[in-house]
């Protein structure tokens, strides 16, 4: 059976309240699919009136179902009335077989049972009614598509205005401004995205703690080129960081292969010789772990090449973003980590360690440049799957 693609975009006040991360855990532990593309918008005037008017002619939807949440987008979804500035919604693409009706089918109905966790909505969203039956208050937490069809009208439209509308939202409401708001980086590492699961949606609500916002997010592949200035800055500190360890292996291991005492100088011309090589291989090793491939066995040509691993990219923004992010993901080191930190609860070794943070601002600067969170993917797969 061909791959579908189907989606979710979360609302502006589940965004606001931060649970985001319970969704695509939710999304992705209940369908099994995955999660191939993510996107932020801020939703123009134009786009909802669009799209309030493609969700009243689904033939998926009743036709009081339809208008109700139609009027939820034309509300809710695009900028706010009295200060202009564009709400958040974040778009999850999925793949697989069947893709549409399983995200149908985790999402739920509109109107959510009040007393059960079985969907999105469930869980997530809100439908409250007066004594005559009418709506008194609603809340979809997510929107979908029930059928291929639907999927593919959507996915177009939002295919349409995902360069105008869609990448790093720097000026939502509800954002934070001012000189001592800061952006910074989190990359969701591909130890995440060896099988679907909920630990990637688990990793971003533990990072929901930090208080800060999510205005950007894209899915990954970073190619050997990337990886390579990526964690270039890396590789000097390994080579010379690895001087003396490798020095004291080498030393003991000849001691014992030839049963006599390696001389200091001679073991320190050890480690000068041999240690960089050694931080060398460590370098090609994470190279390898983010894209795929080991720099030492890719052609030149194929360097720039979209990797073989995915990885999640978000932006968060606020006060001290780069020291409250870095705090919840805890020492490089997982076995320092403290109890309830990303690396701890995720985290396997130094390399394997669930997630990475820029540790300045400046670095969040350099280190987003190189992998372009604002850049549009969202097209290319629309236009692929729905021609």
């Amino acid at each position: 059976m061909a791959k579908e693609l189907a989606f979710v975009l979360v609302d502006p006040y589940i965004i606001s309240k931060s649970r985001t991360g319970g969704v695509l855990s939710r999304i992705v532990s209940r369908t099994g699919l995955e999660l191939v593309a993510a996107r932020m918008f801020g939703p123009s005037q134009e786009l909802v009136e669009e799209y309030a008017q493609a969700i009243r002619t689904m033939k998926d939807l009743e036709p009081q179902e339809a208008e109700l949440i139609a009027d939820y987008v034309l509300h809710k979804v695009g900028p706010d009335p009295k200060s202009g500035k564009r709400r958040r919604n974040l778009l999850l693409l999925f793949e697989g077989e069947s893709a549409v009706s399983k995200v149908s089918k985790a999402v739920g109905h509109p109107r959510p049972h009040a007393e059960s966790g079985e969907t999105v909505r469930d869980t997530f969203g809100d439908f409250i009614v007066e004594e005559d039956g009418k709506p008194a208050y609603f809340e979809p937490a997510v929107f979908t598509a029930h059928s291929k069809e639907s999927a593919g009208s959507i996915l177009k439209l939002l295919a349409k205005y995902s360069a105008s509308d869609g990448g790093v939202i720097d000026d939502a409401e509800g954002v934070p401004e001012g000189e001592d708001i800061q952006r910074t980086l989190v990359i969701l590492k591909p130890d995440n995205f060896q099988y679907p699961s909920s630990r990637p949606g688990n990793i971003i609500d533990l990072f929901s703690a930090s208080g800060l916002r999510i205005i950007g997010a894209k899915v990954h592949r970073m190619s050997v080129a990337e990886g390579e200035e990526f964690y270039g800055p890396v590789r000097e500190v390994l080579r010379n960081k690895l001087k003396a360890p490798v020095a004291e292996r080498a030393t003991a291991a000849l001691t014992e292969e030839f049963g006599f005492s390696i001389p200091e100088e001679i073991k320190t011309q050890i480690g000068e010789l041999v240690g960089p090589c050694f931080g060398d291989e460590q370098f090609y090793q994470i190279i390898q772990f983010m894209a795929g491939d080991k720099p030492t066995e890719v052609k030149p040509e194929d360097k720039a090449k979209p990797g073989k691993e995915r990885c999640l990219v978000l932006i968060y923004k606020g006060k001290q973003a780069v020291d409250r992010i870095r705090t919840i993901l805890g020492p490089t080191d997982p076995s320092k980590a403290s109890p309830g930190s990303v690396r701890k609860e995720y985290g396997k070794d130094i390399m394997i360690n669930a997630a990475h943070a820029s540790d300045s601002p400046e670095n969040a600067v350099r280190e987003m440049g190189i992998v372009k969170p604002e850049a549009d993917t969202i097209a290319e797969l629309v236009a692929r799957h729905y021609a």
